[in-house]
């Protein structure tokens, strides 16, 4: 667990510090404390709107630094799918200062010094990192103020990457369990672009150049479209100086970031499709439409998930697993910034086809729907939740990477008041959640059918 980051009185997780904390006055005249909670500290900076979370953690001499730009594949119009994802390869590219003509490229430079660092994109977002010794913090500050409007993004550049893209893209056309989540996805919206896989469509990773990207780069890398997160055993004001002085110079976007607008018109009828793919196990998928992640029925649905799937007491794996009727069965809940999916998936046993699988999960879901969940299950749902949030919050980059995904459903306070809100769920919160949410006519369905050799 982490440590507070100074010695005064803690606060609940849902408050939000008023007083300044001592970063001194010549600090103070650079940022706005916005506020605290749960050890976690926000300011932002006053000549760019840039996001700061900074928070102590732990005894060891080391710190995690993220990037979070809030942009992902959900801001991608069509044309454009797979941007957020071709320039976080050109991102590592580099600039003029750090690239490998010169010798200074990113990977080689952060990994001279014993960094662990890569970046990752999805749906809302997308994050850039770097794990080391927090004397090289100001090394991953030069990269990522550097490369935040300075990237090269050449022509050169666009075009190794597009090879390498469409090999990653093609790899994944051949794993039968991602090609069903991409079925799924865009079989339940119609309108919103979370229909589109985060790598984008192959004729638009074909046709993309260096101008689209560039254009796309200078729509969303700005400081106020960022929050950066500074976790570990690293000094508040030391770092904040550092963050003044390589993204201070840094200037606002000069036109407005532009927001997402479309919303998913209500389903009103189920879904179906089918996917046949070489191999020998078949799976059914389910997707249910659910409110974004800061609305109050989040964390409720994400419990649910728990009691259908959570470990070997859990409701589907009593029914569908410990039967010999699945090989395995889960759901979750994608707690996204827009309208999301609570999600189940099985496969099924030798001898066992998918409609019996589909039977077998409506059965449970029936259930649930019905008779509601029982208090015993909830209660051990809660605990395993507190358990899997704490164990993931055990490092300084467990701590940024969660931190990131409430930054991308657009709160990061959504982090520090999770275990609050999940203790305070009720059985009839839980019950209310899957009456409301787990319909029929506004569901999505999938078959995997697997197709043999020589069949």
């Amino acid at each position: 667990m982490s440590k507070s980051p100074s010695r005064r009185k803690r606060k609940s997780s849902k408050e939000v510090a008023s007083e300044d904390p001592p970063i001194g006055t010549e600090l103070a005249r650079v940022f706005d404390f916005v506020g605290d909670a749960d050890g976690i500290e926000e300011y932002r900076l006053k000549s760019n709107g840039l996001q700061v979370l900074y928070m102590r953690q732990g005894i060891a001499p080391v710190a995690t630094t993220m990037i979070t730009y809030r942009v992902g594949s959900r801001n991608e119009s069509a044309g454009l799918t797979g941007a957020t994802h071709f320039l976080e390869h050109l991102m590592f590219k580099g600039t003029e200062r750090f690239n490998r003509r010169r010798g200074t490229s990113i990977f080689e430079v952060l990994q001279s010094v014993g960094a662990q660092v890569n970046a990752t994109t999805w749906l809302d977002r997308t994050n850039y990192y770097e794990m080391m010794e927090s004397e090289h913090l100001s090394l991953a500050l030069d990269i990522e103020s550097d490369r935040m409007r300075n990237a090269l993004l050449n022509e050169e550049d666009v075009e190794s990457e597009r090879t390498v893209i469409l090999n990653e893209f093609d790899r994944g056309e051949n794993e039968s369990q991602r090609r069903l989540f991409h079925l799924l996805w865009s079989t339940a919206f119609i309108a919103h672009p979370y229909r589109h896989p985060t790598i984008g469509w192959r004729s638009d990773i074909e046709s993309v150049t260096a101008a689209d990207l560039r254009n796309f780069y200078d729509t969303y890398y700005w400081p106020n479209n960022a929050t950066l997160s500074i976790i570990g055993g690293v000094e508040r004001v030391e770092a904040l100086e550092q963050v003044a002085d390589r993204f201070g110079p840094i200037s606002s976007s000069p036109l407005n970031i532009p927001d997402v607008t479309t919303r998913e018109p209500l389903q009103s009828g189920e879904r179906r499709f089918e996917l046949n793919m070489s191999g020998e196990v078949g799976s059914v998928v389910m997707g249910y439409h659910t409110p974004g992640g800061r609305h109050g029925d989040a964390d409720a649905l994400g419990v649910l998930s728990m009691i259908l799937s959570g470990g070997k007491t859990s409701r589907f794996y009593r029914a569908l697993t410990d039967t010999g009727l699945a090989a395995y069965a889960h759901a979750s809940s994608m707690t996204l910034r827009d309208s999301g999916l609570f999600i189940l998936i099985a496969s099924p046993a030798d001898g066992i086809d998918n409609a019996s699988i589909e039977s077998a999960l409506d059965r449970e879901l029936d259930r649930v729907i019905q008779e509601g969940v029982e208090q015993g299950e909830l209660s051990l749902a809660k605990k395993q939740v507190r358990t899997q949030t704490l164990f993931g919050r055990d490092s300084s980059y467990a701590i940024a990477a969660q931190l990131n995904e409430a930054i991308a459903t657009g709160d990061w306070r959504l982090y520090a008041g999770q275990l609050d809100r999940v203790e305070a769920l009720s059985k009839e919160d839980i019950d209310r959640v899957a009456r409301t949410y787990l319909a029929k006519d506004a569901r999505s369905v999938g078959y995997l059918n697997p197709v043999r050799q020589g069949t």
